[in-house]
């Protein structure tokens, strides 16, 4: 028997992390002074930075099995259900190029950088890619198998195509989308966009799971995978490496395997997390999570919100507004400030929510939106 679920909070949850760490890594870097940059706490907030962008990218893959998932179970047509998941990754792309243009206008900057490629940029093809590869495949178990072959191709191949010499002959704003181009992209293809791929493993098995101990059980196996890719990935970094070039903190295979082991560990974290508080709330024999009221959770709504936060934040952080306390901050200085914008950001989030729920009559939690957020 499949019981009657609502929406997964512990992924919300997790989006909400993301948005934690994105906020985190863009205000310490935008607002810290020069001479603390040559700090270890400095570097240690890089680090921990450098987790926002995987997660997001994860998760929109993971969405992607999701909500095409779901789409196949009210329709039962497979190839619908691919495509509409496709338009959302066109328009998540669309948004890139709308995102640029707002940071133009706002940062009356040059018009080269309207082609600059962002996160968004490599989200929507990735999005699409999978979302063609999902209608492509008949069987969950094929799904998983094509997803996970395209995110270590994509994983292993990353050293050898940046360096490629046909790309020398690309304009700048096209091979951005391949390898790093210096004040173009801050992201690109390889290997970002196999973090799409590998989330969408998780999607497949986590779509599958449609009862509550079908759920646990595979977050327990979820842990457990995470642990091990994760700990034989560090242990192979520290092996001589098979490329001629290879940066470990940029393209290299190990790395793109310990963040995803460390991504897939923490969402069975986050699953933990939210069992334990419906546990508490119901007991081991408790109704299923789908008759329980929605208790309003602050990591949540930054997870709901998350394309939004992601919108207005960038501008703030970095643009004019802020220009007066870009690179002037202390360590100490700089972190108040990034809990005091945190909360701002919260605090923007529950407007925007109690607005459109105002706009259109509705009360209570909004409707969910799509997960590719």
């Amino acid at each position: 028997m499949v019981e009657t679920r609502r929406r997964r909070g512990y992924l919300d949850w997790m989006r909400g992390l993301a948005v934690l760490v994105m906020i985190e890594a863009h205000v310490i870097d935008s607002w810290t002074r020069v001479d603390a940059r040559r700090t270890w706490q400095f570097m240690w907030a890089m680090i921990l930075g450098g987790f926002g962008a995987p997660l997001f990218l994860y998760l929109a893959g993971l969405s992607v099995a999701l909500s095409a998932g779901s789409r196949l179970r009210r329709t039962g047509d497979a190839g619908a259900a691919a495509r509409f998941v496709m338009m959302r990754g066109w328009w998540v792309f669309g948004l890139a190029f709308v995102f640029r243009v707002q940071s133009w206008i706002l940062g009356l900057g040059a018009p080269r950088t309207l082609l600059k490629v962002d996160i968004l940029n490599i989200m929507g093809p990735a999005i699409v890619a999978a979302a063609a590869l999902w209608g492509m495949c008949r069987t969950p178990r094929a799904r998983g198998l094509v997803f996970a072959a395209a995110a270590l191709a994509i994983a292993f191949l990353a050293p050898v195509v940046r360096q490629l010499p046909v790309l020398e002959a690309w304009p700048a704003a096209l091979a951005g989308y391949v390898r790093p181009v210096a004040g173009q992209s801050n992201f690109c293809m390889f290997p970002w966009a196999g973090f799409v791929f590998a989330g969408a493993v998780a999607g497949v098995l986590i779509d599958q799971a449609q009862t509550r101990s079908a759920e646990a059980h595979l977050n327990a196996r979820l842990f457990a995978s995470g642990a091990i890719v994760a700990a034989a990935a560090y242990g192979a970094s520290r092996l001589p490496s098979p490329y001629a070039h290879s940066d470990f903190w940029g393209a290299s295979p190990a790395f793109f395997l310990l963040r995803t082991g460390v991504i897939t560990l923490l969402v069975s974290m986050a699953y933990a997390w939210d069992a334990r508080r419906l546990w508490m709330r119901t007991g081991p024999r408790g109704p299923a999570s789908a008759e329980l009221p929605e208790r309003w959770s602050p990591m949540q709504q930054l997870g709901r919100s998350s394309l939004f936060i992601y919108w207005i934040h960038v501008e703030l952080v970095y643009g004019l507004i802020s220009l007066r306390i870009h690179q002037r901050l202390t360590h100490p200085q700089a972190w108040a400030a990034l809990a005091a914008f945190t909360v701002l950001m919260l605090g923007c989030a529950v407007l925007k929510d109690w607005f459109l729920r105002r706009r259109d009559g509705r009360n209570g939690v909004p409707a969910p939106a799509y997960a590719a957020r």
